[in-house]
């Protein structure tokens, strides 16, 4: 199975408890692939990097070492508008659509309301938790 995280899971599952945490947990032992690019990377990183509770940059570099070792990295050079209220949202779909993901999980309402994309589910972790459990 493979699957894209949106970067709000990998921050609620890296500061908290709860469904994006089981997510995580769930990519680390190798339940799923994760699928990402490095526009998706980069995200994560300034995402990280100017959030409220900070971590060191020891701590991003070996979350993004551990994201780059674990994960198909693809390179989606087609742009798709499928996310029309937050574009940017749209490296995700890219993403799954080159990757062949079965899932996006995701807490943003943009991506949420177009529930599947060409075939590709869009969940939330509590969702994907049922799946995978």
């Amino acid at each position: 199975m493979k699957v894209v995280l949106d970067t709000n899971i990998f921050i609620s599952g890296i500061f908290w408890k709860g469904s994006s945490n089981k997510v995580i947990t769930n990519w680390r032992e190798e339940k799923f692939t994760l699928v990402t690019s490095l526009e998706a990377i980069s995200e994560i990183i300034k995402v990280l990097k100017d959030f409220k509770i900070k971590l060191s940059d020891e701590m991003i570099k070996e979350w993004v070492d551990l994201i780059v070792r674990n994960s198909m990295i693809v390179d989606p050079k087609e742009k798709i508008e499928a996310v029309k209220d937050d574009p940017k949202d749209n490296i995700f779909i890219e993403t799954a659509v080159v990757g062949n993901a079965d899932y996006i999980i995701s807490q943003d309402n943009h991506l949420l309301k177009l529930k599947d994309f060409g075939g590709i589910k869009i969940i939330t972790p509590e969702e994907f938790d049922k799946i995978c459990n």
